[in-house]
């Protein structure tokens, strides 16, 4: 009866119930804790991985899969900062069916501190990153402005250091050769597309040329007449002038807006037909030639060392040569699109100035409006064609927004207008990034 009594008895009941209740929610909140420590390496792992993963895909290709082991652990072992994570490993993965794919698979375990009273002295973690590139391939044309005032405010340094960084951005996007492929055409009043090849190109108009560029000869002929009643000879003599053109060897390479219409569209130029072919000009601040579609990286670096300002401002010819360049005609040879890749053509064109001049109008030192009409007529048929076109406005002393760049532009999200050199660098890692993950799938 004493223990029936004792097992109905309420008194009391609370403290022992409490004891015994604070035993699984000590080991739960234990359990939330070492949970936590899990996931934080958990979060550092991944973010590792994903450094990794994107650092190791452009040289997994060119590697035995023992260097691309290697590789990866030891760029992941300076990217995991995480002492509390035991028996680490990476495992890399690459394939190229179906495109070619970069896949680590990391691992770890972290030692608990309260689940041990539950049994379990460690969690395990696993986690993965891919990286899969796309079947998307990209021809970048760059339509760099190299007139006289980009040489204030520190812009053609400027310039030359964000085209570079630019550069490494497109080559480190391309998990092949071929992937992705660069023109650069710096432009003044004029582009120039060199001479070592073409002085006697059949694509070059040079009616223009030989009439500014030559020389008068003179020539003197005498004819003997009789004359008089003693029929004595005499010289009578006639000089005439003849215009000699100089050799084409003399031509620096500088080329100037084609006929209206064909100035402001990419129709390759057709042999027997002028107004389509491009006219000469020994324009004296011609800027340093040109490069087509390449991925010689080396070399796009040399070009861009070697830009300088110099001239007057002409953006419809700077656009209407980078948009060429992708698509054929003239010097330039495009490489063959492989039709299980699809491409994505784009233009970046970067000015500091307003459009002042061009083969008919403008005196160099103010804004033109015809040569903004050519411009604009420009920039729409290259959108018309599916040319992607980003514009940057370099406005370092304080002149209006360029509104003709603005609507040149693809979309407002395609234009950008900067106060300061410094910036410069910054929009091109921005269209860079932008590019570059038009390469990645996943």
């Amino acid at each position: 009866m004493l223990l029936q009594r004792f097992l109905k008895d309420r008194r009391g009941g609370v403290a022992p119930i409490f004891a015994l209740a604070v035993i699984p929610v000590v080991g739960f909140i234990g359990a939330a804790v070492d949970y936590s420590r899990a996931n934080s390496v958990k979060a550092g792992m991944q973010s590792a991985l994903d450094a990794t993963a994107l650092a190791m895909a452009k040289l997994a290709p060119t590697l035995t899969q023992g260097d691309l082991q290697t590789k990866s652990t030891a760029y992941f072992q300076a990217m995991f900062s995480h002492p509390e994570a035991k028996n680490v490993t990476v495992t890399p993965s690459y394939t190229t069916t179906g495109g070619s794919q970069l896949t680590l698979e990391g691992s770890a375990s972290v030692d608990t501190a309260f689940m041990k009273l539950m049994g379990y002295t460690n969690l395990g973690i696993k986690s993965t990153a891919t990286v899969k590139w796309g079947n998307n391939r990209l021809r970048v044309a760059l339509a760099l402005d190299n007139t006289g005032s980009m040489g204030s405010a520190g812009k053609i340094d400027a310039l030359k250091t964000a085209t570079k960084s630019l550069l490494d951005q497109l080559k480190a996007a391309a998990a092949n050769n071929g992937d992705v492929y660069v023109s650069i055409i710096p432009f003044s009043k004029n582009v120039n597309v060199g001479t070592s090849t073409y002085t006697n190109a059949n694509w070059v108009d040079w009616e223009d040329w030989e009439d500014d560029n030559g020389h008068d000869q003179s020539t003197t002929t005498c004819t003997s007449q009789k004359s008089g009643r003693n029929g004595k000879s005499k010289k009578k003599c006639s000089t005439t002038t003849t215009w000699i053109p100089d050799n084409h060897n003399t031509w620096n390479g500088c080329i100037t807006d084609r006929d209206k219409n064909y100035d402001v569209t990419a129709t390759a130029p057709v042999v027997g037909t002028a107004a389509t072919l491009f006219p000469a000009e020994q324009y004296d601040n011609c800027p340093v030639p040109m490069s087509g579609l390449s991925y010689d990286w080396n070399k796009m670096n040399s070009l861009v060392n070697t830009m300088k300002p110099d001239g007057t401002t002409n953006q419809t010819i700077g656009l209407v040569w980078a948009w060429m360049s992708l698509t054929g005609g003239g010097p330039f040879t495009i490489p063959a699109k492989d039709p299980t890749y699809q491409y994505q053509d784009t233009n970046i064109l970067m000015s500091d100035g307003l459009n002042t001049e061009n083969r008919w109008d403008g005196n160099g030192s103010s804004q033109s409006a015809d040569v903004d009409a050519r411009m604009a007529l420009a920039c729409t048929n290259a959108k018309t064609a599916g040319l992607t076109v980003w514009t940057i406005h370099v406005n370092t002393d304080g002149d209006p927004t360029s509104q003709i760049l603005k609507n040149c532009a693809t979309d407002n999200n395609k234009f950008f207008t900067v106060t300061s050199s410094a910036q410069i660098g910054t929009v091109f890692t921005t269209i860079g990034s932008n590019l570059s993950q038009l390469r990645i799938s996943k």
